[in-house]
């Protein structure tokens, strides 16, 4: 059924970061739809949020046109290595240790932990297939921004504190986020000039990609020469993939979300269905409603661990299970046509590589632990990696949508996004209280509390076993950028999100 326009005629925008909610409505201001907007967001948050989101990462675009038509452009990472031996895909990484409060964590990092880029290519053909505006104004904001510096939001500049050891392995990078020696910091400004000149070339001739010709031969230079698995043929070979979204009924909506062979959609239509089937809904905070939730997630996380060990087949072409990725961001549009768009994307925790001469952060996907459990670089090249990611729409009876959003956070991603969708269908909450709600999440018998919850619901969740009370939100659970079209937007506090 066709989407019915913002009765309001307005458009709204949430993101994590105000200047990439800018770069959106300035395309939407100019006559784009929400596509043009979704696309422009993407890029101004390679300059915005660089330890979230780079043009040499993956991601996921969930789209619902006015017409009805329903799509999840797939442009996660594939496995690199296409053309070499099974001798030259050894790993061959370099190991980066991260001091988290409390805990120390190795990455791995280096142009061996690079796979096969998918954000640019993704961006450029949903572009090609859904947008109306000239590239050269899509991609106007984002060169603006790189050349001109934006200011370090402070939970921003708190991750990017996180990844010092890996942002200061390369002088390339080093000069990006520490130019005089200390690392930038909360409202200092971050610039990238190369950046900004390699965006700019792409809106007028956006086949100057990393994919093929002059910067693809730099690029694969680059990882021969520097035992990186990435070669010309993974470039060239690299496509962005349509899929038909999962569909899910909950409380007589239709929700659509990324299907299979990723994880994260699958592990919230589960946690939709175990849902739906408790009626009726406990009262929001009571010890029924915290314990509907926690019992709800056990099953889930019970389930996903099952799935793992016995080691499920997800079909063919496709790397398991899931990568955890911490580095994640979220945009959320819908224009007053009709027109919705959501879409998260990944640069995991970055390389601390840049392309040479575009000034593009890599990704470090091939480096995440629980990516491999049969250890480093087994799977064949040209395989596309699953993914926890989900962005995620909300139909209503009517065909109208009701709710988009997504959000970051690795493995909170499959019970971040379910509790702020159950709080606006279930609870009847505005999208700002949904989203800035407190929130849960259940893993492996241990259950993760923010503040906020009544005395009586923290109770009744001891009572159920382990417990860890937070002192205060954090972006560990998650970062929701949400939209109600016609009824508000929400960026999530946790991640400095913005929206208007």
């Amino acid at each position: 059924m066709p989407a019915e326009p913002d009765a309001q005629g307005r458009a709204s925008v949430a993101a994590g970061h105000p200047a990439v909610v800018a770069a959106a409505t300035s395309a939407l201001a100019d006559g784009g739809n929400a596509f043009d907007a979704a696309v422009a967001a993407g890029l101004a948050g390679a300059a915005a949020e660089p330890a979230l989101t780079s043009l040499a990462g993956g991601g996921f675009f969930l789209a619902r046109t006015v017409a009805g038509e329903e799509v999840l452009f797939d442009f996660f990472v594939d496995t690199p290595g296409r053309g070499l031996g099974a001798a030259d895909r050894r790993p061959r990484f370099e190991p980066v240790t991260v001091r988290f409060p409390g805990a120390t964590q190795v990455f791995h990092c280096g142009l061996g932990s690079v796979a096969v880029p998918g954000v640019l290519a993704g961006y450029l053909h949903v572009h090609r297939r859904l947008g109306r505006l000239d590239l050269t104004e899509v991609v106007a904001p984002a060169a603006r921004l790189a050349a001109e510096g934006v200011a370090l939001a402070p939970r921003q500049a708190e991750v990017l504190g996180l990844l010092e050891p890996i942002l200061r392995r390369t002088p390339e990078v080093a000069a990006i986020f520490a130019p005089d020696g200390p690392l930038l910091g909360a409202g200092d400004v971050v610039r990238n000039p190369e950046l900004a000149g390699f965006i700019a070339d792409i809106g007028r001739r956006p086949d100057a990609t990393f994919y093929q010709g002059h910067h693809a031969d730099e690029l694969a230079g680059a990882m021969a020469d520097g035992d990186g698995l990435v070669t010309s043929a993974d470039l060239a070979g690299y496509t962005v993939v349509e899929r038909q979204p999962l569909a899910v009924e909950y409380r007589g909506r239709r929700v659509l979300t990324n299907p299979p062979p990723s994880f994260g959609g699958r592990l919230i239509a589960l946690t939709l269905r175990l849902l739906a089937e408790r009626s009726p809904v406990p009262g929001w905070g009571s010890p029924a409603h915290v314990t509907a939730l926690v019992e709800v997630m056990a099953e889930v996380d019970r389930r996903r661990r099952a799935e793992l060990t016995t080691g499920s087949d997800t079909g063919p072409g496709v790397v398991t299970p899931p990568v955890s990725t911490r580095g994640t961001t979220h945009v959320s549009v819908a224009d007053a046509e009709g027109n919705v768009a959501s879409m998260t994307t990944s640069n995991g925790e970055c390389s601390g590589d840049l392309i040479p001469g575009t000034g593009v952060l890599l990704n470090n996907m091939l480096g995440e632990d629980d990516l491999h459990p049969d250890g480093f670089h087994t799977a064949a090249p040209g395989r596309r990696v699953a993914s926890m990611m989900a962005p995620t729409i909300v139909i209503g009876p009517g065909g109208a949508v009701e709710l988009l959003l997504g959000s970051g956070g690795s493995k909170r991603i499959r019970t971040a996004i379910p509790q702020v969708l159950s709080a606006v269908i279930d609870h009847g909450a505005d999208v700002v209280t949904a989203v800035e709600a407190p929130r849960l999440h259940h893993e492996g018998g241990r259950t993760e509390v923010e503040p906020g919850w009544p005395e009586a619901a923290v109770a009744a969740l001891a009572a159920l076993g382990g417990v860890n009370v937070w002192s205060a939100p954090n972006l560990y659970f998650g970062g929701v950028h949400a939209v109600a079209p016609g009824r508000g937007a929400a960026g999530d506090p946790r991640r400095d999100g913005a929206a208007t």
